[in-house]
């Protein structure tokens, strides 16, 4: 009876059992897999809602603006004191870009922290506060805060599928940033060279896969409902070899050291005349923060209010040549509004922005250079000036190609972002989002330290730290030190 029964218990078809036991059929990789494309889809329509959301934003500040040049003078000081004080508490995470919070929570593995920078309620409040900061005509982008949501969407939807190992959640949030950068400007390549070389900061084989499947899905859900577009438009722009190549050495010295002092200027050094800027802004937050406000409406109406919002519509007339353009004080206007906007502490990216006052400067530049076309010089001005303020040279000169959808100028704009960088770091060795991010991170370890010394009795206690303010783009105590932080 026994030997009757043994045949029937082994495999009928050895090698289909050993298909269907190969991991790729796995339960864990397709449930990983589900998360991934859920993921990604709805990263994908929130970056899509996100950004028509902007635009009605901007255009009803535009509106209130036809009623008068002085309306901002009034409303967007009260606005922006309203948003410092409501991201006092809960929502303090909300506060600058996102880039730095998504970088902090990659290096910090602590799931208390995590929910803290990355919960729905934070990624919910970060667009509704943008879309609040740009109806007031504050000068900012939506490109960082949706890397920030996309990342706490991801981070979100890999928890409800029982992703809740840390480097499996790290691995989630990495995806998230890479489908909400390639969402915000529909260029899936940016997104990807975004993650490993800002988010990351390396490249490691397996999260190749998760990238780029997040960034595939995410650029097919925008592909189908916002069309193939470039942002910026189709761009024809060339440079031969020859002196033409010093259109390539201006803009990327010039617009990187502006890059580089804006990068320094928001970061409110830790000693000097700007560390006494983020004392004063620590200790009234909702008055400073009512002053910047009241100094971007100023800028606006010395500037004709060219200087409000992304400044998208300024760059695309500067980089497409367009027979109206704004004056030549633009650059520098818009880059003092950007600086005040940021140390208002309200939520906000840089990249639109800085693309604008890259574009702006570029158009001065190209004043010098009469043998060159304007659009080839506003083209190298904006990738160079990006690169400067973020210290990301590949993944500048990747979104400047894809957002104009021009490959001629490969190597000039590449050249260009190499010189920006390295002209940048005389004034901001650390890339901008990186020492935002080390910051946050050294903050935590205090605090650890502190609550460790605190739960050891007899243990001497630390020496207490001196505040010297929220010199972070997300609010967090500075501490300061007679040492640099590691770079």
């Amino acid at each position: 009876m026994s030997e009757s029964t043994e045949p029937a218990s082994k495999p009928s078809n050895p090698r289909l059992q050993a298909l269907l036991g190969h991991e790729f059929f796995a339960p864990h990789q397709w449930r990983r897999r589900l998360a991934l494309w859920l993921g990604a889809i709805v990263v994908a329509l929130a970056a899509i809602v996100f950004t028509k959301a902007s635009n009605w934003s901007y255009h009803l500040f535009l509106r209130m603006l036809g009623y008068g040049d002085w309306i901002p003078l009034i409303v967007t000081p009260i606005v922006f004191g309203l948003l410092a004080w409501a991201t006092e508490g809960k929502l303090r995470a909300t506060r600058g870009s996102g880039i730095p919070q998504v970088i902090g929570t990659l290096h910090i593995e602590d799931e208390g922290f995590r929910q803290r920078m990355l919960a729905l309620p934070i990624a919910v409040g970060k667009m509704i506060l943008t879309l609040i900061a740009l109806a007031v005509g504050a000068s900012i982008g939506r490109e960082g805060p949706t890397v920030h949501v996309g990342a706490g969407l991801f981070h979100s939807i890999g928890r409800r599928f029982g992703f809740t190992d840390p480097k499996a959640a790290s691995r989630f949030i990495l995806a998230g940033g890479a489908c909400g950068i390639a969402a915000a400007f529909n260029t899936p390549l940016a997104g990807v060279v975004f993650a490993i070389e800002e988010l990351a900061g390396t490249f490691e084989h397996r999260f190749s896969g998760l990238l780029l499947t997040a960034v595939i899905i995410g650029g097919v859900v925008s592909l189908g409902i916002m069309g193939n577009y470039s942002y910026f438009g189709e761009v024809q722009a060339s440079l031969p070899l020859g002196h033409a190549w010093l259109a390539v050495l201006l803009t990327g010295v010039i617009c990187g050291l502006l890059g580089g002092l804006f990068a320094r200027l928001i970061l409110l050094s830790r000693h000097g005349p700007l560390a006494a800027i983020g004392r004063l802004r620590a200790h009234a937050p909702v008055l400073f923060a009512t002053g910047c406000g009241l100094a971007l409406a100023l800028i606006g109406l010395f500037s004709h209010n060219s200087v409000y919002g992304t400044g998208y519509d300024q760059a695309r007339a500067f980089v497409q040549e367009a027979a109206v353009t704004p004056g030549q004080g633009f650059g520098i206007e818009k880059l003092l509004a950007n600086v005040v906007s940021y140390w208002a502490g309200i939520p906000g990216g840089i990249f639109s922005p800085a693309l604008a006052v890259g574009a702006g400067l570029g158009h001065n530049i190209a004043h010098f250079l009469p043998g060159i076309p304007a659009g080839t010089v506003v083209l190298l001005g904006m990738s160079a000036y990006l690169a400067g303020v973020t210290g990301a040279p590949l993944t500048s000169a990747v979104i400047a190609m894809e957002l104009t959808d021009n490959q001629d100028m490969v190597i000039p704009i590449m050249a260009a972002c190499l010189l920006a960088r390295a002209a940048a770091s005389l004034f901001s060795p650390t890339p901008v989002y990186k020492d935002f991010a080390e910051r946050m991170v050294q903050e935590f370890e205090r605090q650890q330290a502190a609550h460790e010394t605190e739960a050891e009795p007899g243990r001497r206690p630390a020496a207490e730290p001196v505040h010297v303010g929220n010199t972070s783009a997300y609010g967090d105590t500075a501490v300061a030190s007679d040492d640099e932080p590691a770079r």
